[in-house]
């Protein structure tokens, strides 16, 4: 990787890519330390930390602290993200958009790209609406409730979504790769120093013979295995965002003319993880629902029955790594299904004269690619799920896991966009490569 980064800046057409994204991201940094005014940061971060196992923990997170500080881009690129799930969803269920995405080519694109970009701003509305009457309910965030204060926090929070929408738009056409990811990517690294900030903390602590129970204390022998679980973590996103199961494919020979096509040994990739990030995200939100409505409840009384119900569907229960687990496997398949199509593939391999050996076109084949789909989801959507569940499960064992905010989303999000940029790199470098042999 670093030798790849050091390759590419030896070009001097990629060393501007790099540095244009560089500014990109130094300009979001900026954002992200600039509160809005009429807010009291040091209240909502204390109120906002205490609720890291709901949604708003979730939300903190992704965006790299800025949520809590209610900063200018405090909403982050999630408006942007949610809106370009929902238009996918709806490109497979409502008949229009998939023939305008199917048919219309660039044209089609860029139409359903502007629907993208007017949904962020409409949730990014709602959430800003919704975030400032959070703020209002507390006591002591905000130091004006007027209707002008009221105003200039929303429209400064969906300000700052869009602008990082365009920021991110712009890291991806004259950057070196996906905007979007890049600007997650920034959120959850700035976050790194925190971390380490904590473990030193504890660290501490420990050599001060504080309470475990007052203070968040962490043995130093605990740190290499912490260390080498990482390490591992990281390991085991590689292997399996690079495995894919390639089935063979085989091109019948056919005259054209005068001239023989075909007879080429082929072969159909299907990735292991080709869902990504995305069940683990929707699987979390929907999972912590139910914490974070009983986060917003009165309190009950220690040892009665609501008590006992909000320790059951707390995010540190079994129950909700249950919940959590399933819910993964459940969305993987989804996904799956939303972007293989069996049916789609087998008729294209007819339509180009292709077959798999063994199967006759048609039925059989569309049969055997999806068992073969159902067999990699569910590996891939176990792997999601172990990805999420250990660093929870660790959290559970040790505080101090838990007070680092180390997450599997977290975690595959920065190893995908590490992997996906120097792939960016290596494709741009191989077709100036090809464009100097041709010139």
């Amino acid at each position: 990787m670093i030798q790849t980064v050091r390759k590419a800046w030896g070009i001097p057409e990629l060393r501007k890519k790099i540095l244009f994204t560089l500014l990109i991201l130094v300009i979001y940094r900026i954002g992200a330390a600039i509160a809005v005014p009429y807010v009291n940061t040091e209240v909502l971060s204390a109120y906002l930390n205490s609720m890291g196992t709901t949604i708003l923990g979730l939300y903190n997170v992704m965006s790299g602290g800025a949520f809590a500080n209610a900063t200018v881009f405090a909403m982050g690129i999630q408006p942007y993200i949610n809106s370009s799930i929902i238009i996918q969803l709806l490109t497979v269920a409502i008949p229009a958009l998939e023939r305008m995405a199917r048919d219309e080519g660039e044209e089609g694109k860029k139409k359903i790209q502007s629907i993208t970009r007017y949904s962020t701003v409409a949730i990014a509305l709602l959430q800003a609406v919704g975030y400032y009457f959070i703020m209002k309910n507390q006591t002591g965030i905000l130091s004006n409730d007027s209707i002008w204060a009221a105003l200039v926090i929303i429209v400064s929070f969906i300000a700052g979504s869009s602008f990082l929408m365009w920021l991110g738009e712009q890291a991806t056409e004259f950057g070196i790769g996906n905007g979007i990811s890049m600007i997650l990517f920034a959120g959850i690294i700035s976050r790194v120093p925190n971390m380490i900030s904590t473990l030193i903390g504890s660290v501490r602590n420990w050599a001060a013979g504080a309470d475990p129970e007052q203070y968040r204390v962490l043995h130093p022998a605990f740190i290499p295995f912490i260390l080498i679980g990482i390490l591992l973590l990281v390991v085991l996103i590689v292997f399996v965002n690079d495995a894919e199961r390639r089935i063979p494919v085989q091109y019948a020979k056919r005259q054209v003319g005068r001239r023989m096509y075909g007879g080429q040994t082929s072969s159909l990739p299907m990735k292991v993880n080709m869902s990504g990030v995305l069940p683990i995200i929707f699987a979390q939100s929907i999972a912590s629902i139910p914490a974070t409505i009983g986060a917003f409840l009165p309190a009950p009384k220690e040892g009665s029955f609501w008590a006992g119900v909000l320790n059951a569907i707390d995010t540190k229960s079994v129950l909700y790594l249950v919940v959590y687990f399933l819910l993964i496997i459940a969305f993987s398949y989804f996904y799956a299904t939303i972007q293989f199509n069996p049916v789609e593939i087998s008729n294209n391999l007819k339509r180009n004269g292709g077959f798999i050996p063994g199967f006759r076109p048609g039925k059989p084949t569309s049969d055997f690619i999806a068992k073969v789909l159902n067999k990699i989801t569910l590996f891939g959507a176990i792997y999601l799920g172990i990805v999420a569940i250990l660093p929870l499960i660790a959290g559970k064992l040790l505080p101090t896991v838990e007070a680092l905010a180390i997450g599997g989303t977290s975690v595959i999000i920065v190893v995908g966009v590490a992997l996906e940029t120097v792939q960016a790199l290596e494709n741009q470098m191989v077709m100036r490569q090809y464009k100097g042999f041709l010139g």
